[in-house]
């Protein structure tokens, strides 16, 4: 079994050679959590794993009204469409007779000019006065109105936050999700050559900051599905931990366990954790409680069974093992005694994320001296490659949406954080400041 350079061969190490140390922070609880349930996105996005051709051809007339804001608002909305893979915005000069209209609904609403070069939806702007402001959406082919939204700069935010909750409300219209404007992405950053900690950055490369400043190494952090809790692998000079960084103080605490074995945790839909931890020689999928205690063992084998993830049921998890002698990726159905191997090609298949609806799996596959993505369909049992370098891409991570996945790739020269989809669309840099960022994980903030 070939594990050079890999995160399982550490923590073997470890595991082997370092010593016990006893569970600990007793105090510390995380409160259980019940799901909303998850709606399915569109047909558009639903369809079997092929490279999308779905296109929103989609034009910003001129806002109407007098405001401070004005301006830097239909930048912002901008910018954030732009963003998306599958919209495509309008020049206006292609546009017959301009982008500025008399009115921002009702009949006045002249929609043949943008039927002529073919457009697919209209946004429109009307300041009602310097912090108000009215904004809908349009369906050109038929004139039919989608949604509106009255925002207001005194109680929305500022306008960066008024540009994220309309084009959520955007998104919504398209695909039954918004959640893209309203995640963040927690990720881990170098700090010197013997310290990584934990920062948070909005997909969109808004707000920034550093969330944990812990002496050692931070790895895989994971949000509890409330978006109160970061947890992550921790590892110092003397032990592996489970950190947990609470939003609500900015606390930070390690819980040890025996066997000095941590490895990828999750959490599951209840807020529960699942997590390698070491039993016996090779670490095994654990549950632990609400209070971070062991409750019972979920995946088990004589090989290395770690780095869970589950869906939004909570009746899905995919986790890497090398129970057959190279670290492939398997689905364990909570309902089945038995997990199913779905990485059927290559010799190493590693950090698998199977979609909140349960329908996908993506994992790293090393190909030659690099990595490259790949998509399962759980449907239809078809494998897809969604990335191709250059460089080497791991760690992918998929959105609360089903639909965009983050992931890590040295493409630029050094580890960075891109954004792709589910049908591999052109990767995108996540804007992450200096110093080497990897590790990327979803959740909601609530900001």
């Amino acid at each position: 079994m070939n594990l050079k350079k890999s995160r399982l061969a550490a923590a073997l190490v470890l595991l082997l050679f370092c010593p016990t140390v006893l569970q600990g922070a007793d105090d510390l609880r995380v409160p259980a959590f019940t799901p909303a349930p998850q709606p399915s996105l569109n047909q558009a996005y639903s369809s079997q794993v092929t490279p999308s051709a779905y296109v929103v051809n989609l034009v910003l007339v001129e806002p109407l009204g007098h405001s401070q804001h004005l301006e830097a608002l239909h930048e912002a909305i901008l910018r954030n469409l732009a963003i998306l893979p599958f919209t495509k915005i309008a020049d206006p000069e292609i546009i017959p007779g301009g982008t500025k209209l008399p009115a921002a609904s009702g009949p006045e609403l002249d929609m043949e000019r943008f039927r002529l070069v073919r457009m697919d939806n209209l946004i429109t702007a009307s300041w009602l006065n310097e912090n108000q402001v009215e904004m809908r959406a349009f369906e050109v082919e038929t004139g039919k109105f989608m949604f509106g939204v009255r925002l207001d700069a005194r109680n929305n935010g500022d306008v960066e936050d008024m540009a994220d909750e309309f084009c959520a409300r955007f998104m919504e219209a398209l695909t039954g999700r918004g959640d893209f404007f309203r995640t963040s992405l927690a990720f881990v950053k170098n700090d010197g050559p013997a310290k990584r900690d934990i920062w948070v950055v909005q997909p969109t490369g808004r707000r920034l900051r550093q969330v944990t400043n812990v002496p050692g190494d931070a790895l895989s952090p994971a949000w509890s599905n409330d978006g109160r809790f970061i947890i992550f692998s921790h590892i110092d000079d003397q032990s592996h931990a489970l950190g947990v960084w609470d939003s609500t103080n900015g606390r930070v605490q390690r819980i040890r366990f025996p066997g000095n074995t941590v490895i990828g945790p999750c959490f599951m839909p209840d807020n529960k954790v699942a997590v390698g931890l070491s039993d016996g020689q090779n670490p095994s999928i654990f549950l632990l409680d609400h209070y971070f205690k062991r409750e019972r063992k979920l995946i088990s084998s004589w090989g290395i069974d770690v780095s869970p993830s589950v869906d939004a049921s909570g009746r899905k998890m995919v986790f890497t093992s090398s129970r057959l002698g190279n670290p492939h990726i398997f689905l364990q159905d909570m309902n089945d005694q038995e997990p199913k191997r779905i990485s059927l090609e290559g010799k190493y298949n590693t950090d698998p994320s199977i979609s909140p609806d349960g329908s996908l799996v993506v994992y790293a596959r090393q190909m030659g001296n690099a990595h490259r993505l790949f998509l399962h369909d759980l449907r239809s049992g078809k494998e897809q490659q969604i990335s191709f370098g250059p460089g080497s891409d791991e760690q992918p991570k998929f959105a609360p949406d089903s639909y965009f996945i983050a992931f890590t790739s040295t493409r630029s020269g050094q580890k960075k954080i891109y954004l792709t989809t589910r049908h591999g669309a052109e990767p995108r840099l996540i804007p992450t400041g200096q110093g080497e960022a990897s590790f990327p994980s979803w959740g909601f903030t609530g900001r």
